[in-house]
């Protein structure tokens, strides 16, 4: 599928890590402010893929990338990228929450701080803000100096969700962010991620298909490094067009 004016645009995009061929040749065009779910087995390329978009792949010195990734129109693989302001633009929401080892307050006013932000008045109300737009304020408002590790493991990935937005993304990335949650948490995660999609372009990975069913507005399924459909969700879920995605919407592959 294209797009007129798609967030993300990838280009005959190959990653190599080693000698293995981990992408091939993947073109795709993910659209603003909506949800775009990677779904497919285990070791497909999915999070490999979701990586290409904050270049987390540039610590491998194993990976050789070739092709483009672009992000409001500027290739963030060019010479003249800089990486840092470009990983800005990323919120990374991971399988398990990883809380700094400080408070939950420090925890929220890190990247403010980081970017400039010193005035406690204006560090209170984006640390108040952003755990109100993560439904943790009510739940921490009067324990604020306690350590971030003291938290529930749902309210450790709520928290880090908090962090991430606190710098002011433009994109929200997450590789199963709800694997390691229970059945309450996974669910006020997803009710999280449909409100925040007016304001951000969420890009998910997911092994659960009734997941992708309930948050997603279109879903690329990736088999062997490839892309073999994409597609609106209820479209690719309930009709697909490729044998090989028919097969793993009923079960056969896994």
């Amino acid at each position: 599928m294209t797009f007129e004016a798609p967030h993300i645009r990838v280009k005959d995009l190959n990653v190599y890590i080693g000698h293995n061929h981990i992408l091939k040749n993947i073109s795709l065009d993910i659209p603003d402010k909506k949800i775009t779910s990677f779904i497919g087995p285990s070791g497909c390329g999915k999070t490999t893929l979701l990586k290409t978009f904050n270049r987390l792949l540039d610590r491998n010195k194993d990976v050789k990338i070739n092709g483009q990734v672009l992000v409001d129109g500027e290739d963030i693989y060019g010479s003249q990228v800089e990486v840092t302001g470009m990983r800005r633009k990323m919120g990374l929401l991971s399988q398990r929450p990883f809380p700094l080892p400080m408070s939950i307050y420090d925890n929220i006013a890190y990247g403010p701080r980081i970017h400039g932000l010193r005035k406690k008045k204006e560090l209170n109300q984006s640390v108040e803000h952003y755990l109100r737009a993560t439904g943790l304020w009510e739940e921490v408002k009067g324990r604020l100096n306690s350590p971030a590790t003291s938290l529930s493991i749902g309210q450790q990935q709520r928290l880090c969700l908090a962090r991430g937005l606190a710098v002011e993304p433009e994109i929200i990335l997450g590789d199963e962010p709800t694997s390691a949650l229970d059945p309450l948490s996974t669910q006020r995660i997803e009710e999280l991620f449909l409100q925040l999609r007016d304001k951000y372009t969420i890009v998910l990975v997911t092994h659960i298909l009734r997941q992708a069913r309930r948050v997603s507005d279109y879903i690329v399924f990736i088999y062997m490094g490839e892309i073999i459909e994409f597609g609106p969700t209820e479209e690719l879920l309930l009709n697909p067009k490729q044998k090989l995605t028919q097969e793993y919407v009923k079960g056969y592959i896994s």
